[in-house]
């Protein structure tokens, strides 16, 4: 009687089938751009909290880890491009709060919060509340997201540093999409680099190549820090991270569940939280970069992008501030066009949904404006408000329809 293989060979034999060099590259593409912008706001941070460079280093090393792990556990699990990252919202709120709350407090609000947005996960409330949005809304909401991101690689251009590198880019686009439809974002990707190296706006000077050394940090818990801090984290969390990231994934056509995602999620965040990490969520705008055809044109092979992306963190957070520093040598008009220009087929897409969808168009259209206008008010993001405004307006019309 022939032996089943291991589970193992099955799994390594399935990536063997399912990789591809589009999957590859945007996960390592929507790595780039989580650390090009998000990680300026973790370095703000460390200096309004007075930290030592190693301890700097232990952060990134924390918030990659975490965001990397839950990566490839998810994506391998739920055989979908799950991409995870660390609240950007909940790292600026740190600047406002440091030096006057401590570093051990900081870390026991993480852990306080890692637990409330576990609990949510499995009490399976956060799935009713997406099955109960209107797929309009849900699009206007992923739309309004992105357009900013789109509308930043065309604005980009007159405030590169050389004129060339964006106007290059764009061309190139339309170019590689004409002859290379599947991998134009890779062929971008490679043609921004050689254009940035040839410019001489690549500057490589004083990087070293070191491993980091984790700094554990004891935790402690007060009142103060579980309402300044915990609690916000939630918020902010649930509503301009895992709200947005789970409409992404349902666009894409991922019917996947919200608990198993906040339950590992929520999970790699309690241990990182100790060395700095702060909330583990699902990502919203890198994700469209690995969930659309652009990763692949087959959606069941597209959750390779989601394992490249938590390895290339996994690699990032190893080697500490000298990749960090590698990718943040990159001109900002490089990360700008070329975010904006992978993103367009999502942008696109979600547009396309609005409209198709008569019933909800208007309400539909108010949550897009809202959220493309950046609204940041009570220290909730436009994704929030935008469902909020959407949302009242699909109620209040709903029976002048009928």
């Amino acid at each position: 009687m022939a032996r089943r293989p291991a589970a193992g060979l099955t799994v390594l034999a399935a990536l063997r089938r399912d990789a591809s060099l589009s999957a590859i590259a945007a996960g390592l593409l929507a790595v780039l751009i989580s650390y090009a912008g998000p990680l300026v706001i973790l370095f703000q941070a460390a200096q309004a909290a007075h930290v030592s460079p190693e301890m700097t280093a232990s952060w990134v090393w924390a918030i990659s880890v975490g965001a990397g792990l839950s990566g490839i556990v998810l994506s391998l699990w739920l055989k979908a491009p799950v991409i995870t990252a660390w609240s950007a919202p909940g790292t600026a709120l740190l600047i406002t709060l440091f030096p006057g709350l401590s570093l051990n407090e900081a870390v026991g609000a993480y852990l306080t919060a890692a637990m409330l947005i576990g609990l949510v996960g499995l009490t399976g409330s956060f799935d009713r509340l997406m099955r109960h949005m209107p797929p309009g809304i849900a699009s206007g909401m992923l739309a309004g997201i992105l357009f900013q991101f789109g509308a930043r690689a065309f604005k980009a251009v007159e405030t590169a540093p050389v004129l060339g590198l964006g106007l290059g880019m764009l061309a190139g686009y339309l170019v590689f999409k004409r002859l290379w439809p599947r991998y134009h974002v890779v062929a971008v990707l490679a043609l921004g680099l050689a254009l940035t190296a040839a410019l001489g706006q690549w500057s490589q000077r004083g990087l070293t190549w070191q491993l980091t050394v984790p700094q554990f940090i004891t935790p402690a818990w007060s009142w103060a820090s579980s309402l300044s801090l915990a609690l916000p984290l939630v918020l902010v969390s649930l509503s301009g991270q895992f709200l947005p990231g789970m409409a992404i994934l349902r666009s894409a056509g991922y019917a996947t569940p919200a608990r198993p995602i906040l339950a590992v999620t929520s999970l790699g965040a309690l241990l990182t939280a100790p060395f700095g990490g702060i909330t583990t969520v699902l990502a919203a705008i890198t994700a469209a970069l690995c969930t659309g055809r652009e990763a692949h044109a087959e959606p069941s092979r597209r959750y390779v992008a989601g394992l490249a992306n938590g390895v290339f963190y996994l690699l990032a957070g190893s080697l500490g501030g000298s990749l960090i520093a590698l990718f943040l040598a990159l001109p900002p008009a490089l990360v700008a066009v070329l975010a904006g220009l992978a993103l367009l087929g999502a942008i696109g897409a979600n547009l396309s949904a609005l409209v198709q969808d008569a019933a909800h168009r208007e309400a539909g259209l108010i949550t897009f404006l809202a959220t493309a206008s950046g609204l940041n008010f009570l220290g909730l993001a436009s994704a929030f408000w935008g469902v909020v405004f959407g949302g009242a307006a699909y109620v209040l019309l709903r029976p002048a329809r009928a």
